[in-house]
């Protein structure tokens, strides 16, 4: 863990970070009294988000400062470590590193201190062009102390000839290519911006206070909120940037090319169930799902049960549907962390024996409906269908509450190359055998958009469904060439 602050002369005291993209947790507030432990508390109700490091920045008259370190935020920030973090403003982000071995070197935000002035940049994403940007960067005599897709867009910043940091920034976001939400730092404000698909989900909200005036709260999901009793306002909108300083709000459009197009697996598994994401609660999405699963492939069985935790709210509305019992036929360690974000093969299987555990007294002598969120790689559910079946389940069809993943992402999400995930070239049956389930049957796209139901016109009805059928909503340039279809 570390301590680093510098006035507006520093030093550029910023380590060698990794190229990494993941789903991460962001969330930054603008004009309130001890914002760096608010920013914490936020932090806390995104540690879904990100499991393996955290970081704050925070702003104290003309200094910003960075605390960060590896683990959980609670292993990271300490009430000594936050009682010393005094400022106004604060930026703060929760790692998931996606396997990378130096992903301690990778914590953000991403703190840089020029001449006159310093910036701290914290990312939920990633780039398609960011190998073609670093190259043409680096040509320009860019030297790199990073592999962070955070830095690219510091150095383009940097290199901006605008007049106003403002301009800079909206030159420079429309540069970058992908699925991102992005906040930023300086010591006259706070600026956050979102792709121009929305890709990434980020929200507004405001802590309304007669006595000490308003402030601005910036989150990856309205859960945190919550948290700090702030008023969600809206979500921030594909392609936009929103300025906050001491003189109140205002935003630009970086781009004209804009649609909404906001990751599925957001709504499938990424998000807390409390989260509102585009106006839809994400548990009831979740729960819809179950009841169209039961529309399209009812199966009688004795009882139902959920994949825990995200499988809860689509069992429950499996359950309903279908008037099965539903029960609680698997316990979930509160201490083990979340294994789809587990870094290896050898971590997630030995991360899943150890949270999981099957209640023999419910799942004995009966036919049972395991309802789970998604299949990925079938650790989770191939581990499921022995414990179910040491416990006596007789029978155990398996109800998946998203389509199979066919396609990898290019856009943030740690989803493994299509050829490794458990769906490549196998149909819902030898998926089944090969798991030791009696049977699965996975909900349709068409089910999904419905369940989720983002009330937006046209064909995509607002979300990326890529990795489940390959239909990308930009272009990929950087990877253009690779076969992503297989």
């Amino acid at each position: 863990m570390s301590f680093e602050s510098g006035m507006t002369h520093g030093r550029g005291l910023f380590g060698s970070e990794t190229g990494i993209t993941h789903e991460c947790g962001l969330f930054g507030i603008w004009g309130r009294s001890e914002a760096a432990r608010l920013v914490y508390y936020g932090l806390h109700s995104l540690q879904h988000r990100g499991q393996d490091a955290a970081g704050i920045v925070v702003k104290n008259g003309e200094t910003l400062s960075r605390y960060k370190g590896a683990g959980l935020l609670t292993d990271v920030f300490s009430e000594n470590v936050l009682s010393q973090m005094k400022g106004s403003a604060a930026i703060g982000h929760v790692l998931y590193s996606i396997g990378d071995p130096e992903y301690h070197n990778a914590i953000q935000p991403l703190l840089f201190h020029f001449e006159k002035s310093s910036l701290a940049v914290c990312q939920n994403g990633a780039y398609v062009n960011a190998k073609s940007l670093r190259k043409t960067l680096e040509n320009y005599g860019s030297i790199f102390q990073t592999k962070c897709n955070s830095e690219i867009l510091a150095h383009i910043i940097r290199r901006s000839r605008l007049v106003t940091f403002a301009e800079s920034v909206k030159r420079s976001l429309s540069q970058v290519h992908g699925g991102f939400a992005i906040l930023m730092m300086t010591q006259e404000g706070l600026f956050a911006a979102r792709d121009s698909r929305g890709l990434r989900p980020l929200v507004l909200g405001k802590i309304c206070d007669e006595k000490h005036g308003d402030s601005y709260v910036i989150s990856s999901e309205t859960c945190a909120l919550d948290t700090v009793s702030a008023k969600y306002l809206r979500d921030i909108e594909p392609g936009e940037v929103v300025f906050i300083n001491n003189d109140g709000i205002s935003s630009e459009y970086f781009t004209s090319d804009r649609e909404l197009r906001v990751c599925g697996m957001e709504y499938i598994y990424i998000a807390r169930p409390d989260s509102n994401l585009q106006g839809v609660n994400v548990h009831t999405s979740r729960k819809n799902a179950g009841r169209i699963i039961a529309q399209e492939s009812p199966t009688q069985a004795d009882i139902v049960i959920a994949s825990p935790d995200t499988g809860i709210s689509a069992a429950i509305g499996y359950a309903e549907a279908m008037r099965i019992p539903y029960e609680i036929g698997v316990i979930k360690s509160r201490y083990i962390g979340r294994t789809f974000i587990s870094p290896t093969q050898e971590l997630r299987e030995q991360g899943v024996k150890m949270k999981l555990s099957a209640v023999r007294s419910i799942i004995d002598g009966k036919s049972v409906i395991l309802v789970d969120d998604s299949i990925v790689r079938g650790t989770t559910m191939k581990h499921m269908a022995t414990l179910l079946r040491e416990a006596g389940a007789r029978e155990v069809h398996v109800k998946v509450a998203s389509p199979l993943f066919r396609h990898q992402c290019f856009y943030g999400i740690g989803l493994p190359a299509s050829h490794k995930l458990i769906s490549h070239k196998k149909t819902e049956a030898q998926i089944a055998k090969s798991l030791g389930m009696d049977s699965i049957s996975c909900i349709s796209e068409k089910g999904l958009a419905d369940a989720i139901g983002i009330p937006d016109s046209g064909k995509c009805r607002g979300l990326c469904l890529a990795c489940l059928n390959g239909d990308y909503p930009t272009h990929l340039q950087d990877f253009a060439g690779d076969n992503v279809r297989e």
